[in-house]
């Protein structure tokens, strides 16, 4: 056989992606088998699956999908680049009860996970996309999280880790997370807040390519507070955040309020969003990207993503559940490994960024403020 450059070359650059098979009565192995029905799927990356082909074969089945099959293997340096491969992390017989919450669930979605990233410490795959768990059943000795964000965070032994939901239409962060709405006051801090927008700043710069991100800063309080009128948040630690963050050479602006700042689309004009707590951002960024938004976990050394949506138990079996997210998530994983490579590559030569942003024309920006005052569109509330 005639050894292919060209071939080699594609198979070498292409992105290996992880994905765990999530909870097994909800829809994550029907998105799966739906995104990888499109060959295209494969220029983006090569996919290993770490489920079982006994439940693949059951929702084969019930969904009457009839030209695919998961590609068997032992490890991934086995993956066929152009099918979805399958190590199977469970062998015996697992009962699946569609659109159930079970034990048995709970208890394939952990081993699933761990399998998983216990390959990705060891470098076996270059990206991690997750399929949506129940969070109640996966509970146990070995799991006693919020979700698939605190896990990782721990597993990985990350501490400023942040979660952005993604979409073609804005990037939300959240500072407070999987908590509890009467706690969110007494959770923000100046300190916690100044992190996580150093954290966003720092992954919009080397996730997503983008030199210099301006960042778009909620209010708790309705209307921002109306100048402490209605809560003191805002004077006491938002505001004192924002500038020193400012200060710090983060284009972080606001606070703003919530409802004028969705209202009236003010979010086009910025590169990342802060909200102050879970709802805040997701309600907004599910309303508008529901289909096709992902959520992705800024501030780990490795990188995971997973479709923004949960294991769709109303509509388990029924093939009425859309894989465009799911297909996000791997295309958006693979592009952030990527721009990472990238980034890390030119900030080991610093003279190599040089020369890229004046061939760029962005050596210099001669429309940034040098001060948060200056933005007359975009003032502190």
């Amino acid at each position: 056989m005639r050894y292919d450059k060209e071939k080699a070359e594609e198979k070498n650059n292409k992105v290996r992606i992880g994905i765990t098979h999530g909870d097994i009565n909800g829809i994550g192995y029907e998105i799966i088998m739906k995104a990888f029905s499109d060959n295209r799927m494969f220029d983006y990356c090569t996919p290993v699956l770490y489920g079982s082909s006994k439940v693949a074969s059951y929702h084969r089945k019930t969904l009457n999908v009839t030209n695919f099959n998961f590609y068997p293997i032992k490890h991934t340096d086995q993956a066929n680049p152009h099918r979805a491969n399958i190590i199977n992390v469970y062998d015996a017989e697992a009962r699946i009860d569609l659109g159930k919450s079970t034990e048995t669930a709970g208890k394939l979605s952990l081993i699933s996970l761990q399998a998983a990233i216990n390959d990705l410490k060891q470098n076996r795959f270059e990206a991690l996309v997750t399929a949506p768990i129940n969070k109640q059943n996966i509970q146990s000795k070995d799991f006693h999280f919020p979700g698939h964000t605190e896990y990782l965070a721990q597993e990985f032994k990350a501490t400023d880790v942040l979660m952005i939901m993604v979409s073609d239409q804005m990037r939300i962060g959240v500072a407070t997370g999987h908590i509890p709405i009467n706690e969110v006051p007494f959770a923000l801090t100046k300190e916690l807040i100044l992190k996580k927008l150093k954290s966003m700043d720092y992954s919009l710069k080397r996730d997503f390519g983008i030199s210099k991100p301006r960042i778009a800063v909620m209010g708790l309080n309705p209307h921002a507070s109306d100048d402490g009128l209605l809560g003191k948040e805002e004077q006491d630690t938002i505001i004192p955040a924002v500038e020193e963050a400012f200060d710090k050479g983060i284009l972080a602006f606001g606070p703003y309020p919530a409802d004028g700042f969705f209202g009236t689309l003010q979010f086009r004009n910025f590169d990342g969003i802060l909200a102050m707590y879970h709802d805040q951002g997701l309600i907004p960024f599910k309303t508008l990207s529901f289909d096709n938004g992902i959520n992705y976990t800024a501030g780990l050394p490795v990188v995971r993503t997973s479709p923004g949506h949960g294991t769709g138990y109303d509509i388990a079996g029924k093939n009425d559940a859309s894989p465009d997210s799911f297909r996000q998530a791997l295309v958006i994983a693979a592009d952030i490994y990527k721009n990472r490579m990238e980034w890390d590559r030119m900030h080991e030569n610093p003279l190599n960024e040089n020369i890229m942003m004046k061939q760029s024309g962005n050596e210099e920006d001669e429309d940034l403020p040098d001060d948060i005052d200056d933005i007359e569109e975009h003032p502190v509330i």
